[in-house]
């Protein structure tokens, strides 16, 4: 193959998703939002529902992703996307619909709104971003913070007997009927992000197919909040954040219908 060749656009390695806008990207250096954005707008095209996306972003950092991918967005009060998020596909069936929601958003306010419209069964997808913090607003401890993180709101860690033990909200997820798909990923590597990419796509297809709910939790990192660099902030969550949320699929039982 010649120079030209290797530099022409259709034989580069990387080619930027047509739905991810010029826009530059607010998100600190490292965040794991930029990954999972790029991967979101790929589905979406290789899917062809460029014009057929409804998507719901609601408070904290995952609220700007619709200054970043190309979709018609529906921004809903903090926690309250999946609500909205049912609604929509209610009325619009044949929309491809999901949310995009952070740790503090989708499993502190929005519990409620979250574990309902998952045990419905609603025909919806989420994407759930888990740093373990609430990132946007000073670094504060979240529902889903480790035993001993040190955070702005527990500055010597958290401790069970006064804050509680982290939430996994994905195995909630798991064990409700509602559920057809549910499963931990990262994008830490990039095995994990074509990992990642896949779980996306089930749950969209799952979504689109009337399967039930779907969710997609993605275990990632917060630079800022954390207080690392990039590359110690990635080891940190291989070493710390993976114990306690393993990834691999939880639940789905959408393929495992289709094998019958």
């Amino acid at each position: 193959m010649t120079e030209e060749e290797i530099i022409r656009p259709e034989n580069l390695v990387y080619k930027k998703p047509t739905l991810l806008n010029d826009t530059p990207m607010h998100y600190c250096p490292g965040c794991s939002h930029g990954v999972v954005h790029k991967l979101v707008a790929e589905v979406i095209e290789e899917m062809g529902m460029e014009n057929k996306t409804v998507a719901i972003s609601p408070v904290g950092c995952a609220v700007f992703a619709y200054n970043y991918i190309d979709v018609d967005w529906v921004e809903a009060a903090h926690g309250r996307a999946p609500a909205v998020a049912s609604a929509i596909k209610r009325l619009w069936p044949d929309r491809l619909v999901f949310t995009y929601q952070g740790d503090g958003d989708l499993a502190c306010i929005g519990t409620a709104e979250s574990i309902h419209a998952l045990n419905r069964g609603e025909h919806i997808a989420i994407i759930f971003i888990n740093n373990a913090i609430y990132g946007m607003t000073g670094g504060q401890m979240a529902p889903t913070t480790l035993m001993g993180m040190k955070t702005a709101t527990c500055p010597y860690g958290r401790e069970a007997d006064l804050h509680g033990y982290p939430l996994k909200f994905t195995e909630i997820a798991a064990s409700l009927e509602g559920t057809c798909y549910v499963t931990r990923q990262s994008v830490h590597t990039v095995a994990s992000i074509r990992k990642t990419k896949k779980a996306i796509r089930k749950a969209f297809e799952n979504s689109m197919n009337g399967k039930g709910a779907s969710l997609v939790e993605v275990v990632s990192t917060c630079n800022a909040g954390w207080k690392l660099s990039p590359e110690k902030a990635n080891q940190w969550m291989e070493d710390n954040m993976f114990k306690f949320y393993p990834l691999g699929d939880l639940k789905d039982t959408a393929t495992a219908n289709d094998s019958h």
